[in-house]
C-alpha cells in the first residue's frame, strides 16, 4: 500500500491533488503537510502535520513517524511574488528541494514528485511549440530556481538512484482557490470578478498567449505521472506539459459566451516583463509518448465548468 506525504497542501494545487489522493489510496495514506492552517475539509478527511519545508529536523521527524513511499513537494514561492522577495525564494524553492531529497534517500521513500513551471524558459527560448529541449535563461528568481531544480532532480536520479518525477507546469486555473502571486494568475482572477463585478481590469496586455491549464487537468496529469512504470519514464528534469494557449482576449470572449455583459480592461504591469519572457505554446509530445498524456478541457468547457462553480 502506498503511503503519501504532501508537502504544500494548502496551495493552489496543493489542496486539490491531497484530495483527490486520498479518494485514491485511502483519507489515513495520504498525510497533508504545510506551513498554514489547512481548509476543514483537509483537516476533517485525513492526518495533518505542520510543516516547513526549510526545517530539516521536523521533516524527518514527519518521515519518521508516517513512513511515507512518495513525497509530493509543492512547497514554492511563485513567480510575482517571488521578483518581490527573491532571496525567500531562492530559499523556499532551492532548499526545499533540497531537504526532500536528501531525506528521500535516509529514509528511503521509493518516489518523488516535484513540480516546475513553464517558468524555466526565458526570452531566448523558442516562443511557439517550445520542446522539450531548448535554450532556457530565465530571467525571473521563480525560474531561476525551478531550472536548478530540474537540474539536481536529474542529478539525483542519476547519480543517487532516487526517482523523482517533474512536470513543466502551465498556468493552472482552479475555482477552489484564488489567485497566489503567479504570473498567469489574471485566467484565474477574471473568473472571480466576472461573477462578481461583471467586470475585470487585467494586469497583462491584449495578445499576451501563454499555456494554460484547468485544474482538473493538473491534477489527473500529476497522478499519471506518478502511477507510470519507471521504465516509461525518459525525462528526470522536467516534462513539458500542456493544454490549451489563449490570450487575455480570448478568454473574456469565452467568458462573453456565458456573461454577455461582461467587460474586460488593460492595465498591464511588471507581470507583462514576465509573460513576454515566457512560451506562447508547448510540445508536450514527449509526455504523450512515454505516459500517454492527454488533456480532456478546451477554453469554452473550462468557462462553463468555471462559471458553474464561481461563487
Amino acid at each position: 500500500m502506498e503511503k503519501i506525504l504532501l508537502i504544500g497542501a494548502c496551495g493552489q494545487i496543493g489542496a486539490e491533488l491531497t484530495m483527490q489522493l486520498r479518494a485514491a489510496y485511502g483519507d489515513g495514506n495520504v498525510v497533508a503537510a504545510d506551513v498554514k492552517e489547512p481548509n476543514s475539509e483537509i483537516r476533517e478527511s485525513g492526518p495533518f502535520e505542520h510543516l516547513n519545508v526549510l526545517d530539516a529536523a521536523s521533516f524527518g521527524d514527519i518521515l519518521e513517524r508516517h513512513s511515507p513511499t512518495q513525497i509530493y513537494n509543492l512547497a514554492a514561492m511563485l513567480s510575482a511574488t517571488g521578483e518581490k522577495y527573491p532571496l525567500k525564494a531562492w530559499d523556499l524553492n532551492m532548499n526545499g528541494l533540497l531537504n526532500t531529497l536528501e531525506l528521500s534517500i535516509i529514509h528511503e521513500v521509493k518516489k518523488v514528485y516535484w513540480p516546475s513551471s513553464i517558468a524555466v524558459f526565458g526570452p531566448t527560448t523558442p516562443r511557439v511549440m517550445t520542446p522539450q529541449e531548448t535554450v532556457m535563461e530565465p530571467n525571473t528568481i521563480y525560474g531561476i530556481s525551478k531550472q536548478a531544480g530540474e537540474r539536481l532532480c536529474e542529478w539525483y536520479h542519476q547519480k543517487k538512484g532516487v526517482d523523482v518525477r517533474s512536470l513543466r507546469y502551465p498556468g493552472i486555473i482552479s475555482y477552489k482557490t484564488e489567485p497566489g502571486g503567479g504570473t498567469t494568475d489574471y485566467a484565474v482572477d477574471i473568473y472571480f470578478q466576472a461573477k462578481r463585478k461583471g467586470s475585470y481590469e487585467c494586469f497583462l496586455k491584449e495578445g499576451t498567449a501563454l499555456p494554460m491549464m484547468y485544474m482538473p487537468d493538473a491534477i489527473r496529469a500529476t497522478m499519471e505521472l506518478m502511477e507510470a512504470p519507471a521504465n516509461t519514464i525518459s525525462v528526470r528534469s522536467s516534462y513539458n506539459l500542456a493544454a490549451m494557449t489563449f490570450a487575455p482576449e480570448e478568454v473574456a470572449a469565452s467568458i462573453q459566451k456565458e456573461i454577455p455583459d461582461f467587460a474586460v480592461s488593460y492595465a498591464p504591469d511588471f507581470r507583462q516583463a514576465i509573460a513576454e519572457s515566457w512560451p506562447a505554446s508547448i510540445d508536450d509530445s514527449v509526455a504523450r509518448k512515454d505516459w500517454g498524456w492527454k488533456p480532456e478541457f478546451d477554453l469554452d468547457a473550462m468557462t462553463k465548468d468555471m462559471l458553474e462553480h464561481v461563487r
